[in-house]
């Protein structure tokens, strides 16, 4: 254990007993084993490659310019086969707690009073159908486009980053 004190105020220590736990400040990113709809079909994450043409909601398809590739020690979210609409996503998938979730049913009207939100995976956690699982050390792909696209990541709307 580090103490750490002030000279000004002696008496006043903090203690710094899980520095090594420090989380990245943004954790967003699908998870190994993710699949993502290609023109070619679908592939996983960590098979796919910049100028990759990745089928999108919003333009039909998009060029993939690149990918941010991060192993981080994080609490990633699980989401559960089939609790975000009939097939969404479809089978259970880990993802990054920042990760930008595309919610376009009665889920949004409920949780956020819109028709449509997107919004950090973070934010849907239900404790039953959307957890929090025990920090470890995964690998995550960000999908990078010129613009930002929503794709389809194991049948789930997930937004993408923008250069």
């Amino acid at each position: 254990m580090i103490r750490a004190s002030n000279a000004m105020h002696m008496e006043m220590t903090r203690d710094f007993k899980e520095c090594s736990a420090v989380k990245p400040a943004n954790v967003c990113g699908l998870a190994t084993g993710t699949t993502v709809i290609t023109l070619d079909g679908d592939l996983p994450v960590e098979h796919l490659n910049a100028v990759d043409r990745i089928i999108t909601r919003d333009s039909g398809m998009a060029i993939l310019r690149d990918i941010r590739i991060s192993q981080v020690r994080v609490a990633a979210i699980k989401i559960k086969a089939g609790s975000l609409g009939h097939t969404r996503p479809q089978s259970d998938m880990i993802m990054g707690p920042d990760t930008l979730v595309h919610i376009r049913d009665w889920r949004a009207k409920a949780l956020f009073g819109a028709d449509v939100a997107t919004v950090k995976a973070k934010r849907l956690i239900d404790g039953e159908f959307v957890s929090k699982i025990a920090a470890r050390t995964i690998t995550v792909y960000e999908l990078i486009f010129d613009l930002q696209h929503i794709v389809y990541a194991d049948g789930l709307e997930v937004a993408s980053t923008a250069v």
